[in-house]
């Protein structure tokens, strides 16, 4: 859908380097943290779409919330209904017995 609305856009140099920051991005987060995976989050590409569209920047951060607002009330109405809070529940797997190191000494 990005590259839909930047083919009908006179400046396609921005969209083209977005696709350049997006690639050698991930290609140093492979190299440097090979045994992550990370991926470009979806608001990268949102916020190319809502830039293609004219809308202004200081209207993004309002419109990635109301999306959010949309996940916030469904599990809100499935709590509701179970009647419980829902946790999900982790497990700690980094490593344990660290040294407390100051700030500045960091």
């Amino acid at each position: 859908m990005s590259a839909d609305v930047w083919k009908r856009r006179e400046d396609k140099e921005f969209w083209a380097l977005a696709v350049d920051v997006e690639s050698t991005a991930l290609r140093l987060l492979r190299e440097y943290k090979p045994n992550r995976r990370i991926e470009t989050n979806v608001e990268y590409y949102t916020a190319l779409v809502l830039h293609g569209l004219g809308l202004p920047p200081a209207l993004f951060t309002s419109t990635f919330s109301v999306s959010r607002v949309v996940g916030w009330l469904a599990h809100c109405l499935e709590q509701l209904e179970l009647d419980r809070i829902i946790r999900p529940s982790s497990v700690y797997t980094g490593p344990t017995e660290q040294k407390w190191c100051p700030m500045e000494e960091r």
